[in-house]
């Protein structure tokens, strides 16, 4: 016992150990190069076109064996019918129409919607009127108040941007107050230590941490003031002194072009998937995907 705590004490002498380095050729390629189409297939816009595609071709087959122009005309037909329509300026006019009022409503929404969203992050009362009038209105569809929008504004654009700030407002701002409610504790706590508050707070903490559920709102918002502007000109006719998309699909379908009817269609699918894969996708990447919040 003696001799062991002697030996304790001294520390065991360990002997070296020496390795030779392994040449890294006989390891091989820890990596190797993808060939074309897997580097082709790895663009999402490219998956995302062959979709697309996929779609057109079962659209033509399953028109062509249907054999009813009237009912149901092929994707040919359809792009004869838009190529047609877009040359004579009638389908751009009616899709520039249509944006301009969709703009003045949707940009209106939000602008109410910011400043909803900050009094409720800033006051209690506030908290309350948001999520009172969130319950009361969100669940109603913008298509129950177009009588009430015909009897206080009439036919004409007020009436079309009242409909879409209905549709809006609601979405974005139950989003965004969501997403301020979400913000930790701790990233609250580092704004106040930084002397932040008020509107400082929710500028520069509150807004960059909640932004994946702001843009999530915007996108829904984005959608349903489309759906709600295209529903309301089906109803409301000429906004001002031009016609809008829905209007064109409108006279289309009473004048039984049903190539043009779907051609309108078509145009507002474009214009949809345009703004999501140029707009939004485009934020997302200089945003949210930018500071590590979303997984590519």
């Amino acid at each position: 016992m003696a001799e062991l705590a002697q030996t304790g004490a001294r520390g065991i002498a360990r002997p070296d150990i020496e390795r030779t380095t392994t040449d890294v050729s006989e390891i091989g390629d820890i990596s190797r190069p993808i060939g074309f189409w897997e580097g082709v297939f790895a663009i999402t816009a490219v998956r995302r076109a062959l979709v697309l595609v996929a779609l057109a071709i079962v659209w033509e087959v399953y028109a062509r064996m249907l054999s009813n122009p009237l009912m149901f005309p092929s994707f040919s037909d359809t792009l004869v019918a838009w190529w047609s329509d877009v040359a004579s300026g009638r389908l751009p006019s009616a899709a520039i129409t249509s944006l301009q009022v969709l703009l003045i409503g949707y940009a209106t929404a939000i602008a109410i919607s910011a400043v909803m969203t900050t009094l409720a992050v800033a006051t209690r009362i506030g908290t309350d009127i948001l999520a009172t009038l969130t319950a009361m209105f969100n669940p109603l569809p913008a298509i129950a108040i177009l009588p009430l929008a015909l009897l206080w504004f009439g036919l004409g654009t007020t009436s079309i941007v009242f409909v879409i700030v209905h549709s809006v407002l609601w979405a974005v701002s139950l989003n965004t107050f969501t997403g301020f409610l979400s913000v930790s504790q701790t990233q609250r706590m580092a704004g106040r230590n930084y002397g932040l508050g008020g509107l400082r707070m929710v500028v520069f903490i509150l807004i960059p941490a909640a932004f994946p559920s702001i843009l999530a709102g915007l996108k829904i918002g984005w959608a349903f003031a489309w759906r709600t502007l295209i529903a309301a000109e089906l109803v409301f006719g000429v906004s001002g002194n031009a016609a809008g998309l829905g209007w064109y699909i409108f006279e289309a379908r009473n004048a039984l072009e049903t190539a043009s009817v779907f051609a309108g269609l078509l145009t507002v699918i474009l214009i949809g998937l345009a703004v999501e894969g140029l707009v939004f996708r485009t934020i997302e990447t200089m945003t949210i995907r930018k500071w590590g919040m979303q997984n590519h």
